[in-house]
């Protein structure tokens, strides 16, 4: 027997508990997201998100390759700026924008429990290879061509995502200094 309201079956349980539970990240950590949690906010039975996710890890795994996606999606929309400066500017302004306005899809992403470093599962590799991409392209656009470049500049985006996020820097102080920054290396 359900515990939902309107029952059990569900036309595509897969895409509602993930927008579920998409939809609860916005409003709480991942770390306060639990299956029946998400599965309430379907409006399914608590046992139905074990039908797509295997435990609770599976859940986060997911929340953050979902997030993943949105973040390289908006960083690369935000290289596609005019000049070579702008694109770089405009990509970790992105970047930066992101993690102040999706704190908790940022943390979830980058949670070393979730996404383990040197491990990433199947669906976060080719992200985490994009994301690089796409900011080593516009590095090397304005002649930032070192690989310790491009990991200096995602070092920097991320530092002040995080500190805007975290409200030590307002977003528009945060997206200042990266645009400074940035000129002052090109």
């Amino acid at each position: 027997m359900s515990s939902s309201k309107t029952g059990y079956h569900h036309g595509d349980l897969a895409h509602a508990l993930e927008v579920a539970a998409m939809q609860l990240l916005e409003r709480m950590p991942a770390a306060e997201i639990s299956l029946r949690e998400v599965a309430r906010a379907a409006d399914v039975s608590h046992n139905a998100p074990y039908h797509h996710f295997t435990d609770r890890r599976g859940l986060l795994k997911t929340l953050a390759e979902r997030s993943m996606t949105e973040l390289v999606d908006t960083v690369r929309r935000g290289a596609e700026a005019g000049s070579p400066r702008a694109a770089l500017v405009e990509a970790g302004g992105s970047y930066i924008r992101f993690a102040a306005e999706h704190p908790n899809s940022f943390d979830v992403i980058y949670d070393p429990t979730v996404c383990v470093p040197g491990s990433p599962t199947e669906t976060m590799a080719p992200l985490i290879d994009e994301l690089e991409t796409v900011l080593a392209t516009a590095a090397k656009a304005v002649g930032l061509d070192e690989p310790e470049d491009v990991a200096a500049l995602w070092g920097l985006v991320h530092g002040l995502g995080t500190l805007s996020a975290a409200g030590h820097l307002t977003l528009d102080a945060a997206l200042a200094a990266f645009g400074a920054t940035v000129d002052r290396l090109i």
